[in-house]
């Protein structure tokens, strides 16, 4: 199965748009994704090819995963939370610890942005979420990333705010641009689904020394007024 979905992605291979995405994705020598491959193919081809293989194996899943081209991976992972979503209890635990023992591949952001809110956040939904605070300390980008975005599912499910914003709080000064987008993004996410004045309370005092980029990003559905406001330092 594993190898007619490999033959399958690659009649979709585009090399212009592997080109662009990895331009895009940023895969150049230093840069956060060196070294990743794209063969072009896009994410809408991608789920379809995912949904067609969703019974792939979990050894299979694994070689998917653990393979050098970008989208072999963003696959793996597609199919991982596809089977997360439909699994039994003992399933989807197999799925979290089969992810979280696996981050070294989850390596670039629409990795993150496609499966750590479904796979982490929705395993850790209704348990202990500590592990959300390990991943915030590691030194490894896209762990930290992981528990940022992990979160989402909280608000989004349950309408709870406060992993949103204890995890935003341990990152708020972190000095990379990925991790400034994915606090930003999920304090506007927080405003948005559980309370705005909850997010403005959280802000009042953070605001004037957090990064911009962060800041930019939370306050994007405020007014106009108010958000000239935040950014001025006249709050």
């Amino acid at each position: 199965m594993l190898q007619n979905l490999q033959k399958d992605l690659r009649k979709l291979a585009n090399p212009k748009k592997a080109k662009v995405l990895s331009g895009f994705f940023k895969t150049g020598k230093s840069q956060y994704g060196a070294g990743d491959i794209f063969i072009g193919v896009t994410v809408p081809d991608s789920r379809n090819i995912a949904k067609k293989y969703k019974k792939l194996s979990f050894s299979d899943t694994e070689k998917l995963l653990t393979s050098p081209i970008h989208e072999e991976r963003l696959i793996a992972l597609l199919i991982l939370v596809e089977n997360f979503q439909k699994g039994t209890t003992q399933e989807r635990e197999n799925i979290f610890d089969f992810y979280v023992s696996h981050t070294k591949y989850i390596n670039n952001w629409d990795l993150v942005d496609l499966s750590a809110d479904k796979i982490v956040g929705g395993w850790l939904l209704d348990k202990d979420w500590s592990a959300l605070r390990t991943l915030a300390k590691s030194s490894i980008l896209w762990e930290k990333r992981i528990a940022m975005i992990a979160t989402y599912q909280f608000l989004k499910e349950k309408k709870i705010i406060e992993p949103t914003f204890v995890i935003a709080d341990m990152l708020l000064h972190d000095s990379h641009d990925l991790i400034q987008k994915a606090v930003g993004w999920m304090l506007r996410e927080a405003g948005k689904r559980v309370s705005e004045e909850k997010e403005r309370e959280f802000l009042k005092s953070r605001y004037a020394t957090m990064p911009r980029t962060a800041l930019r990003y939370a306050i994007e559905r405020f007014a106009e007024k108010d958000r000239k406001s935040y950014l001025l330092g006249r709050i």
